[in-house]
């Protein structure tokens, strides 16, 4: 089983992750970039969309809102995202006022809703965890947003350290501990040759997997623990979306190694 994909920049809108062609049931993902002048049109359907700005900024046009210069960073690592929610039933237009990524998260929905653009004064900061398993959180899609099954942020993790361990699951509904959500890791490095390893696993050892992760590169959860780390010298980004009926992060650890948090 390969969960994990590689995005090679290509200026357009480009569909990396689909529903009935990934091992994800009800989140998709994708990138759109852009050069100056160019533009791109997305029509929602019977989804809602949320688009992360990780760099650069463009003009987008969605109903009657007309937002001029979307983003304001020039990497990923400048501080909180832009990021634009747009509801089921709409078309969106993003046109790049220079070189632009943007990261495309969708889910099915059977809501309504209003679009919404998030500034990143509005975006919650927290650092997790202590060295070596220290992070910075920041999320940008939550409850307090107007989407409805989408949660969604941006972790930092700091040179060698690891993030989300011990490893943690989220894939059986039992609240309020644990709530069914499936996740889509994509990571980016403060260096073109830095690199990572993301691990995915399940008790049962139906799913074994380690990966050597690098810029541009994404794995895929439909299940299973998982745990990320960093290698020395090296800052890691990840883009981390998901989607399940109950928004926020409810998840538990793995049994055999929670002792470490106590």
């Amino acid at each position: 089983m390969n969960l994990k994909k590689s995005y090679v920049p290509t200026i357009g809108y480009t569909k990396l992750c689909e529903i009935d062609k990934c091992s994800c049931k009800r989140l998709e993902f994708g990138i759109i970039e852009l050069n100056q002048g160019d533009s791109v049109t997305v029509n929602t359907e019977e989804k809602e969309y949320a688009f992360i700005f990780m760099f650069g900024n463009a003009d987008v046009k969605v109903g009657e809102n007309d937002w001029k210069q979307v983003g304001k960073r020039t990497t990923v690592f400048e501080g909180p995202a832009h990021t634009v929610y747009v509801p089921r039933r709409s078309s969106v237009t993003f046109t790049g006022c220079n070189h632009v990524r943007i990261g495309v998260i969708d889910t099915p929905t059977d809501k309504d809703s209003q679009p919404q653009w998030r500034k990143p004064e509005e975006v919650k900061i927290m650092t997790l965890g202590d060295t070596p398993m220290k992070r910075d959180a920041h999320f940008l899609i939550d409850g307090d947003t107007n989407a409805d099954y989408l949660t969604i942020g941006e972790s930092f993790v700091e040179p060698g350290n690891w993030a989300g361990y011990p490893g943690h699951k989220h894939d059986v509904n039992n609240m309020p501990v644990e709530a069914e959500a499936e996740e889509i890791y994509y990571f980016l490095f403060d260096q073109e040759k830095g690199y990572g390893f993301q691990s995915l696993y399940t008790r049962d050892g139906e799913i074994d997997e380690t990966y050597r992760v690098k810029n541009n590169d994404l794995v895929e959860f439909p299940k299973g623990y998982h745990l990320t780390q960093t290698a020395p010298g090296y800052k890691m980004y990840i883009l981390w979306l998901m989607a399940g009926d109950v928004q926020g992060i409810y998840r538990t650890n793995d049994p055999d190694h929670d002792w470490v948090l106590k």
